[in-house]
């Protein structure tokens, strides 16, 4: 997923729920909605396993995140 600044709304989000991926990678460019987003992820059942920043914009104070989910197994 690389959802815009504002993030992934919930209609999306339920989306990828239904869809029950093994796995989801969450690019995201705005902290605040990433973590918004993650605690719907998780508590549809889906567990944060890395987060790893990327400077790709030296000199500025952008920084993008990757995180990968997995599903949990029941």
């Amino acid at each position: 997923m690389d959802p815009p600044r504002a993030g992934s709304d919930e209609k999306f989000l339920s989306s990828v729920i239904k869809l029950h991926p093994e796995k989801v990678v969450y690019i995201s460019c705005n902290p605040v909605t990433l973590e918004r987003d993650l605690k719907y992820l998780v508590k549809c059942g889906y567990e944060v396993k890395r987060i790893q920043p990327v400077d790709m914009f030296p000199f500025t104070e952008h920084v993008e995140t990757v995180a990968l989910l997995t599903r949990k197994v029941q």
